[in-house]
């Protein structure tokens, strides 16, 4: 296939769904401290850094931390999501996204990584798709997050694609906003009420037919 395009794809909620060992991580490290912690505000939580996840929690639980048991619980509640994500195999890839990165592939599309998470070469390993990726840009190589769309553009840089010609699948408002103020095509996954900015939503990637992504890559 002829085509000036990449694709960019986020890692929670779009190739695994990682937020749920986040929410037990985070629940637990709520609880630890005194206070309870819901999946609602788990939600609030997508695509934002582990500090600032941190500095929000503390917020609804009301309590301030020392800056030295900040930063011993932010280790804790990593140490318990990776305890989470130690167990993961091929099977926490989400429905219909192995098709998407086949065609991918059979097509010479490239198409790259581009997540807030700092343990996303960890979770594509561990997943079996580390190697299938032509670049992959985590939260150890972006100083700014979403919706900041340094993430997405540092990822098109490194598949020598245009801005205007990377395609973006994102679960978070943040991300299809850094997507968006990147001049890129977004594909929200998840809720239209929710992700309504993108250029297109879906619920998952079993909604998103073949036909659709080579008409969106020859366009």
């Amino acid at each position: 296939m002829e085509t000036n395009k990449g694709v960019i794809f986020d890692l929670d909620g779009v190739i695994v769904d990682t937020a749920k060992f986040h929410f037990l991580a985070w629940r637990k490290l709520a609880n630890d401290l005194g206070f309870d912690f819901t999946k609602e505000q788990n939600e609030q939580l997508k695509g934002v850094s582990r500090e600032d996840s941190l500095k929000k929690i503390l917020d609804w639980g009301e309590l301030e931390l020392s800056k030295t048991e900040f930063k011993r619980q932010m280790a804790l509640k990593n140490e318990n999501y990776l305890s989470y994500v130690a167990k993961m195999d091929e099977d926490e890839i989400l429905p219909g996204v192995q098709e998407v990165i086949d065609y991918l592939i059979e097509n010479n599309v490239p198409f790259a990584l581009g997540s807030a998470s700092k343990n996303a070469r960890n979770i594509l390993k561990k997943i079996n798709l580390l190697d299938k990726f032509d670049a992959i840009v985590d939260g150890t190589d972006v100083s700014k997050a979403k919706p900041d769309p340094e993430v997405f553009l540092i990822a098109a840089e490194a598949l020598n694609i245009k801005p205007e010609n990377s395609i973006v699948f994102e679960d978070s408002v943040a991300g299809v906003q850094a997507a968006n103020n990147a001049n890129m095509i977004s594909i929200g996954i998840g809720e239209q009420k929710t992700l309504g900015e993108a250029n297109y939503v879906f619920t998952d990637f079993t909604e998103i037919d073949i036909e659709f992504i080579k008409k969106l890559l020859t366009k």
